[in-house]
């Protein structure tokens, strides 16, 4: 369903090689027609040095014509360019690789003590550092990513955090990591942009909200492929007020991940869901989807029959996301599980036939089979063990075969963390905006995620 699909839009917050992942995953599910998805990798190809790559897609593009000379001679540019670099770095890299290097690099507690020693003991000057920027920077157009990762760590370490150079590292290094899917070493990096980030006082309010529209995109790649991902998207896209701003100042498609998240985050789901409806309420005119608009059929409209019918659209869109196939399974079964919680809440009395109608009307077809097939004894223990993994106060009259729902009362205790919750978040903002007043470091510009 290319209706529903983001990729045009994700791919204006996104390095060039970051999107080739997304057009691949297009490719494969066949959403676009193949000579139009060809002619994209095509031209994203044409700014980066990966210039083979580029010589096969010609080839797959149009298999009747030669390889362009521009392409040729663009080879042979690359492979001196390369050798060059490599001339330069390569008595830099030899530094790296003495025992007695590695092992002060292991000791040093800063950049400064290691590049001190450098300087001391192997003549190391600051222009190796910006060699080792370009060389590492021209590997990762190559798409070498490993050989980039490992040159801008090495670069990462030996400047110091107001050098002009040090954020777009940051930025390098994470996209490597990414692009190798090393999934805990990426997870550092985005902490390391995002600390750069708050931390540092930009040009202006806009460049600053524009390296934030990056991180935010660039982490969903982290978030849904790390184990812990679907806590820490919960805590940064909801929960941390600059950002929640950035998606609803410039990106809230994003919302369509964020709720997948939460839906699917069964330790988290109930204390979160009440914050999510709000952001969706808020954002409902500037964007929506069969995801957004399934928790706003059951928890603002309570229309459980509009619901199930988002449900059914949210597996085509689920499927078809380069980002959120892996979750569909859990999505599905959470989401059922839900409409299941919510029909119960404003109900007193249902009968076990309802619930099987209401849980089971959304099912694969042999899931839908093996749950109606069951005997009254065998769907009394399900509806048992359903009520108790929802936690609801409810009674099932074996006789009358009905559901009997009791009054839930919210404790003091938990009214309380309703009234305090957001005393953290102003008071991060405040710490946040007094910071903000004191540094003046300047901005600086993000080579990576701004290439076109």
């Amino acid at each position: 369903m290319a209706e529903f699909d983001l990729t045009t839009t994700l791919g204006q917050y996104l390095d060039r090689h970051l999107v080739f992942p997304l057009l691949e995953f297009l490719t494969v599910k066949g959403l676009y027609d193949e000579k139009e998805m060809l002619m994209g990798k095509l031209d994203l190809l044409s700014n980066t040095n990966m210039v083979d790559f580029a010589m096969d897609v010609h080839r797959n593009l149009y298999p009747d014509q030669a390889v362009p000379q521009v392409l040729k001679d663009k080879r042979q540019e690359v492979v001196a360019q390369l050798k060059n670099l490599q001339a330069k770095t390569d008595s830099i890299t030899e530094i790296f690789e003495q025992q007695e290097v590695q092992r002060q690099i292991q000791a040093s507690r800063d950049g400064r003590q290691l590049y001190d020693f450098l300087s001391k003991e192997y003549g190391f000057k600051h222009d190796m550092i910006n060699t080792l920027y370009d060389y590492a920077k021209f590997q990762y157009e190559c798409g070498n990513y490993s050989g980039a990762a490992e040159f801008l760590y090495f670069v990462r370490v030996l400047i110091p955090p107001n050098d002009r150079n040090f954020l777009n590292a940051c930025w390098g290094k994470l996209a490597s990591e990414i692009l190798m899917q090393n999934w805990d070493y990426a997870l550092e990096d985005l902490n390391k942009v995002k600390d750069l980030i708050d931390g540092n006082s930009f040009n202006s309010d806009l460049m600053t909200l524009q390296q934030r529209t990056w991180v935010i995109h660039w982490s969903l790649f982290v978030y849904f492929n790390h184990p812990k991902g679907r806590d820490l998207i919960i805590d940064q896209f909801l929960y941390t007020p600059t950002y929640l701003n950035a998606i609803q100042t410039t990106c809230p498609h994003v919302l369509r991940y964020l709720t997948t998240a939460v839906i699917t985050n069964k330790q988290r789901r109930r204390a979160v869901l009440k914050d999510l409806v709000k952001v969706i309420q808020q954002e409902s005119y500037t964007y929506k989807d069969p995801i957004t608009e399934f928790v706003q059929c059951l928890y603002v409209d309570f229309d459980f029959d509009g619901a199930q019918k988002k449900l059914r659209e949210c597996e085509t869109v689920l499927y078809n996301d380069f980002f959120l196939v892996a979750c569909l399974e859990d999505f599905i079964e959470n989401a059922r599980l839900l409409i299941f919680e919510t029909f119960c809440r404003i109900h007193e009395c249902i009968s076990i036939r309802q619930v099987l109608h209401v849980y089971s009307y959304y099912h694969i077809p042999s899931m839908l089979a093996e749950k109606l097939n069951m005997s009254p004894d065998e769907a009394e223990k399900w509806i048992v063990n359903l009520i108790r993994n929802a936690r609801l106060d409810a009674k099932i009259d074996s006789k009358l075969g009905h559901v009997v729902m009791g009054t839930q009362a919210v404790s003091p205790y938990q009214q309380v963390i309703e009234k305090t919750k957001n005393l953290s978040f102003r008071s991060q903002m405040l710490a946040l905006n007094i910071e903000k007043k004191l540094g003046n470091r300047g901005g600086q510009d993000n080579q990576w995620a701004g290439q076109e």
